[in-house]
């Protein structure tokens, strides 16, 4: 758990100097780069952020000058601690990501290492092509990353692992010259000489080669050496020539530097179907793989039950694992194989997928094949298959799937008993694996439940050695996918001997003559089980404190043969299960994705690592564990070091939902908000934004006030005072206040009250939660819900104080109940407990009457669903939160079963629609999208977004302002400029803010435009 071993100040000083990039030497950026999606953790010395190959060349020379080791990164996903290590960590994911050559014809293209795999693909599409080894982490997985582990894929049957599709890598080497590496009869200079010393090796030790190196097609262990002397199933070439890029494939990042890579593309399928087999037996479904890959499918996958059990109770992907099931009601199957076919016809491929049906029922299983030829269901179906080895992940508790055989690949016509004598050694060690991936090509990720913080290392020892045992007994490789690293390097020595072992030594000091390059990956490896690597190693411990919230959920353990998790509070977390739910975060680095989700904003704009969900939970956990220099140790949330990574959090709630394992940022910042303020105190803005429901109904009962407050828009010299006073930036607007609400209409207001039996008394009673913004600012929003609500025939109540209702600590003159969320934002947990347990209390005679509770303002209405169930408000709290539910969730509801009376006219123009964060957190858009297609014509097309950039005060904040507009311009106000006559809804306040600032248009609640639109 060292964290001492750093860069000295002069080399810090020079790569200053030298490099334009960031670098990095604080404790906490370092602490943010020690650890991959492994169970191991090394400091590295020092970052470098490269802004360019000469950057590159800049940090490799004053390396070699002081003989510093270099450790190239990509996105940190390795699972066996390839990109751990005492080094000069160079992130190439920053600036050198291009594509630098896309060649459609030839079918080639060359990009720099850290392009990210769902990038390049995006780029490819266009031209009909793809590059089609396609990892589980192609959202986040780089290039260069790939080539150093020679990734291999879900479709490796048809197109076969990273090194059957590299062409050419261009490649800085130990002494700073730049060698290409391609097809070794044409090479010329270093690269040809490199070969012909190992063209000597192979030749030496070709007996060696044949007896040794494994003919399963998933093998990666060592480096390729047999690129001589093929053994491999599917040779590395179609013709049998000898590329001399295929060495550095799977190196690791051992041998060289990688400038560029040539890369062979394949077409894209034009047709794909799917057929999803399930198995009331887990041995049938692997000896069944053998059978199914005669068909000629290109993938066949297993999930597993522990993964499909994990997928149902994961927001995200229920709906879409049970479309997988035959009975999607039922017992969870041992297991279910997805088998793809895909070709030019669509016509044949389902041909394909009756012969698979045929074939099944042959085997004793009639009936067992779900048939899936719609693209995008199928498409949802990978998504949780790529999710898998994280969604093994969220198992609460201290034991996890290790990772540390999970790549041993056996013919497939022993699959079978492999795993059944695999699943045998488990039990003997009281454990049980989890197990997923590749059935058409005999490799399982399979994973043991070990918890590695008491006796998983010598579980994981004793388990290992029995699994060589049988790899061996079925001529299979320990290495198959993933690479060697830190968990399966000293298993190379078992796997090919002392002679080729020696080879492989002699091959890297050829290449890397001073050890520059990740030293202690491949060669000289460490022993797997050396606790001073682990995360969790036997000295790991976390600080005693108490958090503002419940995290008693996180503070369990489990079962490692059944899975079960121990009661609430039961776990023997000092930080009372605030420290478990950070460590949920096993750096899988899914935040890192671009694609159509929220999951991470701000990293999204600054490509930061201290702006992912990764990157704060890295520093959280640190800092829990007194790993950081902390200003007080012990009151480490409230650290510098925690605010740092805090800054940008925008707590949009992506990751509670996008985030396999769970990692619920949005209230860790909240955590952290509440333990900073405590220790730095509240600014005047805080107590602005905080506060703003207590004096709101204040300022619209003085005359003249309000529009007063109007005219700092107005008025650009006030701006920036206001700037300079509270820190709220000049460029934007502020809110408009209303001289009229609904609070000055006493007589409407006195209609809108009924007690739970009056409101209840048919069935067509629901509560409308009056919030601050919507009340105070755009009152419009208000009255729509309540002429919409009318409309189709339900009685409204709006909750509001009476002198009865209010608490001895409620003096304010307001006669709304608020959710406290202004006050959260501030980190006043306390005061927002109060406040938020005022409306509970009123809320919950309503709630126990089944009467919905519906609300206008995301951020408000999920503070009622999320956060009021970690605050100590008891069973109330969780009875309202089950009736809660925004507008268009209530009415979407009630148009599906046929409920809802609602004469809307037809629309005259189009219709965009922006999800709040929140909604999107809470799978709330969809029903949003339901009831805007009850507006004839309309047909509302979502923006595809990730958060607005407001996030309630973020946006306001002149320090944020412009990461704020950057977030919005990536996707949000481009589209919307696109579609200059369209409506533009937005349910969020804030996110109807950005819009008008952003484009001069104004965006209405939905509320809103169902008032429009009613006949």
């Amino acid at each position: 758990m060292s964290t001492n071993s750093t860069l000295a100040p002069e080399i810090v000083t020079q790569l200053r100097k030298n490099v334009r990039g960031q670098v990095l030497t604080d404790t906490p950026s370092r602490g943010r780069y020690a650890t991959d999606a492994s169970i191991y953790q090394q400091f590295p010395l020092g970052v470098v952020i490269p802004e360019s190959a000469s950057d590159i060349e800049a940090a490799l020379a004053i390396a070699r000058e002081h003989q510093i080791p270099i450790l190239p990164r990509g996105g940190g996903t390795s699972q066996c601690g390839q990109t751990t290590g005492v080094a000069l960590v160079l992130d190439n994911t920053h600036f050198f990501r291009k594509s630098l050559q896309i060649d459609p014809d030839k079918a080639v293209a060359e990009v720099e290492p850290g392009m990210v795999l769902d990038h390049l693909n995006a780029e490819l599409k266009k031209h009909g092509l793809w590059f089609p080894v396609d990892v589980s982490t192609s959202a986040q997985a780089t290039i260069g990353g790939m080539a150093g582990n020679n990734s291999c894929g879900s479709r490796s049957i048809a197109y076969g692992n990273m090194v059957h599709n590299v062409l050419g890598i261009d490649a800085w080497l130990a002494d700073g010259s730049i060698a290409q590496f391609g097809n070794f009869a044409s090479s010329t200079g270093k690269a040809k000489q490199l070969g012909q010393f190992v063209q000597g090796l192979a030749n030496q030790l070709q007996p060696e080669i044949e007896a040794h190196f494994p003919k399963v097609m998933r093998r990666v262990a060592g480096y390729n050496l047999d690129v001589f002397h093929p053994q491999s199933e599917l040779p590395y070439t179609p013709d049998g020539s000898v590329n001399l890029s295929h060495l550095l494939v799977g190196s690791e990042g051992s041998l060289a530097y990688f400038k560029s890579l040539k890369l062979k593309l394949a077409p894209l399928p034009q047709h794909k179907v799917l057929g999803v087999v399930n198995f009331a037996s887990f041995y049938k479904a692997m000896d069944s793989a053998q059978h199914i890959v005669k068909l000629g499918p290109t993938a066949v996958e297993l999930v597993d039950r522990t993964m499909i059990d994990l997928a149902r109770t994961n927001p995200s992907f229920k709906k879409t694992i049970e479309t997988a099931l035959i009975d999607s009601q039922g017992t969870t199957p041992e297991a279910i194989l997805l088998v793809e076919f895909s070709g030019e016809a669509q016509a044949s491929l389902l041909e394909k997928l009756k012969s698979l049906q045929t074939l099944m029922g042959d085997l004793g299983l009639p009936g067992s094949v779900v048939a899936m030829p719609d693209a995008s269901m199928q498409k949802n179906l990978w998504e949780v298959r790529k999710a898998g080895l994280n969604i093994m992940m969220s198992l609460k508790g201290d034991g996890k799937p290790v990772s540390f055989i999970e790549d041993c690949a056996v013919p497939l016509e022993s699959l079978a008993e492999y795993t059944q004598a695999l699943t045998d050694v488990f039990a003997k060690y009281g454990s049980r694996g989890t197990w997923y991936a590749h059935a058409s090509v005999g490799t399982l990720h399979v994973r043991p439940i070990l918890d590695m913080r008491r006796d998983g290392a010598q579980k994981m020892r004793a388990v290992a050695e029995e699994a060589s045992e049988l790899v061996r007994k079925y001529k299979g490789a320990y290495s198959g996918e993933h690479g060697d690293g830190l968990c399966r390097g000293e298993w190379i020595s078992w796997q090919f001997g002392p002679k080729i072992t020696e080879a492989l030594a002699q091959i890297k000091h050829a290449f890397d003559p001073s050890n520059l390059f990740n030293p202690g990956k491949i060669i000289n490896p460490p022993k797997m089980d050396d606790a001073s690597y682990f995360r969790f190693p036997p000295d790991y411990k976390v600080i005693p404190l108490k958090p503002s919230l419940d995290w008693s959920a996180w503070n369990v353990q489990n079962n490692p043969v059944t899975e079960e998790i121990t009661a609430a509070g039961s776990g023997g977390d000092p930080a009372l299960g605030l420290a478990k739910a950070v460590e949920m975060c096993n750096n899988n680095g899914h935040c890192r994705k671009f694609d159509a989700g929220v999951m991470c904003p701000s990293y999204r704009v600054t490509r930061d690592e201290k702006d992912l969900t990764r990157g704060r939970a890295n520093t959280l956990r640190l800092a829990l564990s007194n790993q950081l220099d902390s200003e007080d140790e012990h009151s480490p949330l409230g650290s510098d070091a925690i605010k740092e990574v805090m800054d940008l959090c925008v707590s949009c709630k992506a990751c509670r939902r996008e985030c396999p394992t769970g990692v619920d940022m949005a209230k860790m910042k909240i955590e952290f908000l509440h333990a900073y303020k405590k220790r730095v105190g509240h600014t005047m803005r805080d107590w602005l934004v905080a506060a703003l429901p207590k004096y709101a109904p204040i300022i619209i009962n003085i005359p003249g006030l309000p529009t007063l407050l109007n005219l700092r828009n107005h008025l650009p010299p006030v701006a920036k005072l206001q700037e300079w006073l509270m820190g709220i930036s000049a460029q934007r607007s502020l809110p408009i206040w209303k001289k009229e609400t609904l609070w000055n209409d006493k007589a409407i207001l006195q209609k809108l009250q009924y007690s739970p039996a009056e409101l209840n008394q048919d069935g067509k009673g629901v509560v409308l939660l009056a919030d601050t913004f919507n009340a105070y600012f755009e009152n419009e929003n208000l009255q729509a819900a309540i002429q919409v609500l009318t409309a189709a025939g339900y009685r409204v109540h709006i909750p509001q104080k009476t002198t009865q209702a209010k608490t001895s600590s409620s003096s304010h003159c307001s006669k709304e109940f608020c959710c406290g969320r202004t006050y959260l934002a501030a980190g006043m947990v306390d005061q927002a407990k109060e406040t938020l347990g005022e409306l509970v209390h009123y809320l919950a005679p309503y709630a126990q009457a089944g009467i919905p509770i519906i609300g206008l303002e995301p951020s408000c209405l999920f503070t009622l669903k999320d956060e009021a169930l970690v605050m100590d408000l008891g069973e109330r709290a969780v009875t309202v939160s089950k009736q809660a539910q925004l507008l268009e969730e209530f009415l979407a509801a009630q148009a599906k079963d046929n409920k809802l009376t609602l004469n809307l006219k037809a629309a005259t123009r189009p219709v965009l629609f922006h999800g709040h964060c929140h909604q999107k957190a809470f799978a709330a858009v969809t029903p949003a999208l339901e009831l805007l297609q009850l507006i004839p014509n309309a047909n509302p097309e979502l923006i595809e977004s990730s958060c607005c950039g407001m996030a309630g005060s973020f946006g306001y904040e002149s320090e944020h302002i412009t990461v704020s507009k950057q977030m919005a311009e990536m996707s949000l106000l481009p589209a919307i400029r696109k579609s200059p006559d369209s409506w533009v809804v937005a349910d969020g306040t804030s996110c109807r803010h950005q819009i008008t600032d952003g484009t001069k248009r104004d965006a209405v609640h939905i509320a809103k435009i169902l008032a429009a639109h009613l006949q």
